[in-house]
């Protein structure tokens, strides 16, 4: 399968290297030194991920992950000089799949991307136990409540469609990282917690008394039908 990757990368040696590094593993690449100009390659053109530094000279690498967000679920992959915990946070949160700090192995980014593109690949040929009143849309990534779309990030999605596949299991955080945030490096527990507050607050956006996702305190999660 012919890959193609977006880097958006200010840096042109750090760019070289990954550009050489994916060339190994017979990967197309484009890359883009500023942000809004890997925002409109985004949109114009088929990527099969996207790898994207934080610290771009015209906008924040944070602000294009959430503007190609808004119109695809390509896998995201920060990179950064900065290694603190808040910007890991943030950038997960945001939709991003991994995070690699500066400096790095261009090997293992590579590594990565296949890790990545293998657990999305498995995902969408997973069978399905569907909860009603939800809808999963695989090709898409989306996910239907009471027949009106929601709004997700790719961890959203993915935390929401756990629970949809098997309503009533009560799923533990540390459960839900292994599944949800397989990919990605220091993940914090309460990482999980914010994921299913915003997901409650977009369930109750279409419907004002919706309970469907549960706390089960000192276990976890569940969702019920």
């Amino acid at each position: 399968m012919e890959l193609n990757v977006l880097i958006i990368e200010d840096e042109q040696a750090i760019a070289d290297t990954l550009i050489y590094a994916c060339g190994e593993a017979n990967i197309n690449t484009i890359h883009t030194l500023l942000g809004q100009k890997g925002i409109e390659a985004a949109e114009t053109q088929h990527f099969d991920f996207v790898i994207l530094d934080v610290g771009l000279p015209d906008i924040s690498g944070f602000d294009v992950c959430k503007q190609i967000r808004t119109s695809s679920a390509v896998p995201i992959l920060f990179l950064t000089a900065r290694d603190h915990e808040i910007d890991r946070i943030v950038g997960l949160e945001i939709g991003a799949d991994d995070y690699v700090t500066k400096p790095f192995s261009p090997r293992e980014v590579v590594a990565r991307i296949h890790a990545i593109l293998r657990r999305s690949q498995h995902q969408q040929n997973t069978p399905q136990k569907l909860a009603q009143p939800f809808h999963v849309d695989e090709e898409a990534l989306r996910i239907q409540y009471k027949e009106e779309y929601l709004n997700l990030t790719r961890y959203e999605y993915r935390l929401l469609k756990t629970l949809i596949q098997q309503p009533k299991r009560v799923y533990s955080r540390d459960q839900l990282m292994d599944i949800v945030w397989t990919d990605a490096e220091d993940t914090l527990e309460r990482t999980v917690d914010a994921h299913i507050k915003t997901i409650r607050s977009k369930l109750r956006a279409i419907d004002a008394d919706s309970s469907m996702i549960v706390t089960h305190r000192g276990m976890g999660y569940s969702l019920s039908v």
